[in-house]
């Protein structure tokens, strides 16, 4: 069965990578989640190659939930949604990064489809925290 993977997109290399480990790890039920972090180079940025590479990770036919940090990360993503197949294939979610990957991954790995995926990680914003 396609389930739907989860790209995970930071202006840094290591924020990303932290963030898709714990949402692969609570998320559970051996969810694709992949993070896309950094320019090309390895500094700070973001990198429209390194979301293309991380999208074919994770790319099942279930298409890929996007889940950005800021700024240039989201227009990123945007670009993407738009020249990589458009929203049947991808989505950005208005999410929280850190909530909103875990519940993406959560809901993923319950097989939620692609619209219900990405819906939980835009109600991440919803859980307090006091």
């Amino acid at each position: 069965m396609a389930t739907v993977g989860i790209v995970v997109i930071s202006h840094s290399r290591r924020l990303a990578e932290g963030v898709a480990e714990l949402a692969r790890t609570l998320g559970g039920g051996g969810v694709l989640v992949e993070g896309a972090g950094g320019d090309a180079g390895g500094g700070l940025g973001t990198s429209i190659e390194l979301v293309e590479r991380a999208v074919r990770k994770v790319e099942t036919g279930g298409g890929v939930v996007l889940l950005a940090d800021l700024g240039s990360a989201v227009l990123t993503a945007k670009t993407y949604v738009q020249d990589g197949g458009g929203p049947d294939r991808a989505v950005l979610a208005d999410a929280p990064l850190v909530e909103g990957a875990v519940a993406a991954a959560s809901a993923a790995a319950a097989g939620a489809d692609l619209a219900a995926v990405a819906r939980a990680a835009a109600e991440a914003y919803g859980v307090r925290k006091a």
